[in-house]
Parts: structure tokens; sequence; C-alpha cells
């Protein structure tokens, strides 16, 4: 057994912190947790003194794209290097994402599921894994790999993910199946265009036909799987939620319909903003993306403000891979930028982002019978949650009851199992 002592407890629920906290650890679970006073440690168990630091669950996000490195075309068709190089390069991002306090990832697409079994079989340190491989559109949608001169790469060639491709209601089923069947653990779609799509295809354009995309989540949830979809907005954004997708990623003009807003609330639909990827649209994107991602700012924060009102589950989200790895935390301070206190933008990422990934039985929050998923942190974040990021007050990460990394000791030195 291990215990943790000392430090003030933040576990992702939103409650009030708990000062001089004590967690008590056995294997990969949690066995008990709260005031030092109210957990008994046995005689002989390993301690760590966690005076003057914050005891909290390892942070999750619910949308990255740990394979992605630019969003220049050949970057993501995955032609820029060869294919062992860029898996040591993901493989790298792996481990630096586990080292700044993510013990979670949902990946929105790109990454395949050997990772998650890499992962999983101890080959690689990274975070528990969710994949969704790759997105599933009509033809002329998001997850049409086309270039601009109208050339399509061969199906899955370089990349060894299926196609995203598919046509009608029967083409949809099939296409989940196909996606299933090869380790997808969540279905991706993309209803709508975004500030990253192609100049004729803008965050109000509608991808689907509404009998395709019911096929699609019928289909996905059949199989146990849930659906995380692109909408930004317009008549796109309003299908996938009267269809019943089980995330909106980025929403970015759900201020325009607050009947949305209310369906969301009422179906248990997350919204996860991923305001991070908007900066960078912003600042580097292409002259329609910065347009774009300048448009849509002042909507996208009263979408945050709005949901949070109507009762809906925000969740942090990066949307990260394309232009930076390491930073997911930054996130979080964004999220506070757009309205969040820090202990909201924190649930963000921990106990509502578990719920949005349906692993809330086991992960999320720091209580008996969870997952011993925990980072300590120099310092409070609830008075700065920019301290979070990139990992430079995270000094010590635990993943299912393992210490990956501890940057307590004096040297700086990094332990790994």
């Amino acid at each position: 057994m291990k215990a943790i002592t000392g430090a003030t407890l933040i576990d992702g629920s939103g409650r009030a912190p708990v000062s001089d906290a004590a967690i008590l650890i056995e294997g990969t679970s949690i066995v008990a947790a709260g005031s030092r006073r109210s957990v008994q440690i046995p005689e002989g168990v390993e301690a760590i003194d966690a005076n003057g630091m914050t005891l909290m669950p390892g942070l999750i996000d619910t949308h990255d794209h740990l394979a992605s490195f630019s969003y220049e075309i050949a970057s993501r068709w995955g032609i820029t290097e060869p294919r062992s190089t860029r898996h040591l390069r993901i493989a790298s991002v792996l481990n630096q994402t586990l080292e700044t306090g993510y013990t979670t990832v949902r990946d929105a697409g790109g990454l395949d599921a050997g990772f998650r079994l890499a992962v999983d079989e101890g080959l690689v340190p990274g975070p528990r894994l969710q994949v969704a491989l790759g997105f599933i559109t009509p033809t002329g949608g998001m997850g049409d790999r086309i270039s601009p001169l109208g050339y399509r790469p061969p199906a899955g060639e370089d990349s060894g993910l299926p196609w995203g491709v598919a046509d009608g209601p029967v083409g949809m089923r099939a296409k989940v199946r196909e996606m299933v069947g090869v380790g997808a653990d969540v279905i991706k779609t993309a209803t709508t265009g975004g500030a990253s799509s192609t100049a004729g295809l803008g965050p109000k354009d509608v991808l689907f036909e509404r009998d395709e995309l019911e096929a699609l989540v019928d289909e996905a949830h059949k199989r146990g799987r849930r659906v995380m979809c692109h909408a930004l907005g317009g008549e796109g954004l309003r299908m996938a939620i009267e269809v019943g997708v089980d995330s909106i990623e980025h929403g970015s003009y759900l201020d325009e319909d607050p009947q949305l807003l209310e369906m969301m609330a009422e179906k248990g639909i997350a919204f996860t903003p991923t305001y991070g990827v908007y900066t960078f649209h912003a600042t580097h994107g292409t002259p329609h993306g910065r347009a774009r991602a300048a448009a849509l700012r002042e909507h996208h924060v009263k979408s945050l403000e709005m949901a949070i009102e109507y009762g809906v589950i925000v969740t942090a989200g990066t949307d990260e891979g394309g232009w930076e790895h390491g930073n997911n935390a930054h996130e979080l301070s964004c999220l506070v930028e757009a309205g969040m206190t820090p202990m909201q933008a924190i649930v963000a990422a921990t106990g509502d982002a578990a719920k949005c990934v349906g692993s809330e039985s086991e992960i999320g929050t720091i209580a008996a019978g969870k997952r011993a998923d925990l980072i300590l942190v120099e310092g409070n974040p609830l008075d700065d949650v920019s301290i979070l990021e990139r990992g430079k007050s995270v000094k010590y990460v635990m993943k299912d009851g393992m210490a990956y990394f501890d940057k307590r000791v004096s040297n700086g030195a990094k332990r790994s199992p």
C-alpha cells in the first residue's frame, strides 16, 4: 500500500478543497481519501509527504490529436517522414503528455489503436487512451483527405488508418462497423466545416443528410461507442444535437440558438469548446482561417457563458495536435479567460471530462474505488490555473497506482517503471 499525506486535496468534483488531506492506495485503486483525521493509515505503508502541495486527479484531455504535427496537407497524410520515425515521434509525445499531468486522453483522429495497446502493455509510457482513428463524413467532408487539386491518396496509404469517407445510411453503418473492427473506442464525425477546413467549407456549412447521421449515431450506440461531433453552427449543429451525438466539439455558435443548449442539458450532451486551437488559427492559420477565428470569438465565449447557465457539461479538450504538443493545460487557462472560475476549469479537465468520455465510474475524481490517477502540484492552481501549463508545477504523476514521474527529488531526476 501507499499513502500521500499533507497536501491540499482538490478532488475533481467541484467541492471545496480539503487541507491536510490523506489518500490511501492499494494496487491500482484508491482505498480512502479525505482529511488526514478521517483516513486510517496502516503501519509500514510507503508514505509520501506532500506538505505544501496540491493533490489532484490526473488530468483528462477530451479532444487531442497526438499523431498530428502540422496542418500542412503532406503532414496530415503522413508522408513527410518514414513511418517508423513518425511512430517514435508520437511515442515521445505520449511520454511528454503523461509527464505534464495528463493520465487520460481521448484522441479525436489520427492515432491508430496500436498506440493504445502499447501504452496498456507498458511498451511506452503514456496516458490512458481512447482513440477515434479518424473522421467519418460523406464525400467532400472533413474526413475526405483531398488536396486542393482534387487528388486523394489511395485509402489507407501510409497512414495505417481506415479511410473516413462514407455515403448514405448504409455506407455510414458499414463505416462505423469498420472503425470499431479495427479498434475505435469512440466514433468521430463532423456535421459542419470549421476554421481549418477549405475556403469553400465554412463553420455553418452542412456536411450530412439527416438520415446519414441518424444511421451513424444509431450504429455507434448499438456497438457501445459514443459519438463525438465536430460542429460549429447552423443547421449541422442543430442536426447533431437533435439526432443525439454524445458531445459537441467546438460549438462556437451555440449562443445563436439557446434551445440547443436546453436540449444538450436534457440529453447529457457534453460541450468541448477547444478554445486553444482558435488562438492558433487566429494568429497562424490560413487567411480564411484567421478570418473565421476572429468572427466566431465573441460567439464562442458567449456560448460557454450560456452553457454554464443552462447546466451543460463542459469539458477541457485542446484540439492541440497540429501546432504543438505538451501544453494541454493551456486549455484550462483559455476556459478561465473565457469566463470560468479556476475550479470550474479544473472540473472540466477531471470530473466532467470523465463523464464526457464515459469513464466517470473509474477516473476523474479522487474517491474510494476509483483508479489511482493522481498528480501533485507545487502551488495552488485555484489561485492561478496557468501554473499547470506545460506541467511546470506538476511534480509527481501516478497512473493506475504506479508512479511514472517524480520531480520532487532535488536533482530533478525522473523515475519511470
